[in-house]
């Protein structure tokens, strides 16, 4: 595993190393090139990029996946056109992305920015989670699957609820 040392203000050293907690050798801190972001995953998380565009891209899609217990972890982001998002109204953008019924506008957003959520459970309790993010003009992917346990479903969890984002919206 590569680790990289960064230096800079006490909000970054927070952003890089979780606010000082420790980590697990079977987890890895993924960290933005651009220093906009660091989530945790199951480690070995292989990078992927994807570079055909959809409507309204600025850049590839930038990926992570691994594999914990059998189980999918995925998360990616792709930056859209200046003002694809920033100039419009983000929540009812989120609601736009949305695909279904099963999907929701967040009761409660991250760090101010607006998003949506998918959860479906199967009759057996595995569950597919789902969570995206609007950050300016970036959108943020979370996509996690658990069979119904509470290691797996904490693992899922604790996936979801690990990205953090340099930016607070105003």
């Amino acid at each position: 595993m590569k680790r990289r040392l960064f230096v800079g203000t006490i909000a970054m050293v927070s952003l890089v190393s979780g606010a000082g907690r420790a980590q697990p050798a079977d987890w890895q801190t993924i960290v933005g090139r651009d220093l906009r972001f660091r989530v945790e995953m199951p480690a070995p998380a292989t990078e992927s990029k994807a570079a055909e565009k959809e409507k309204g891209h600025d850049g590839e899609r930038v990926g992570w996946a691994s594999k914990l217990n059998g189980e999918m972890f995925d998360f990616d982001y792709v930056d859209y056109q200046a003002g694809w998002y920033s100039e419009r109204d983000t929540k009812v953008m989120a609601r736009e992305l949305g695909r279904g019924e099963a999907e929701k506008a967040f009761p409660r957003t991250l760090q101010g920015w607006d998003g949506y959520a998918l959860d479906i459970e199967d009759q057996g309790g595995a569950v597919v989670m789902m969570r995206t993010y609007i950050v300016k003009d970036r959108l943020y992917r979370l996509l996690v699957t658990a069979k119904n346990d509470d290691a797996n479903k904490a693992a899922a969890a604790r996936f979801l609820d690990s990205l953090r984002l340099a930016q607070t919206r105003q």
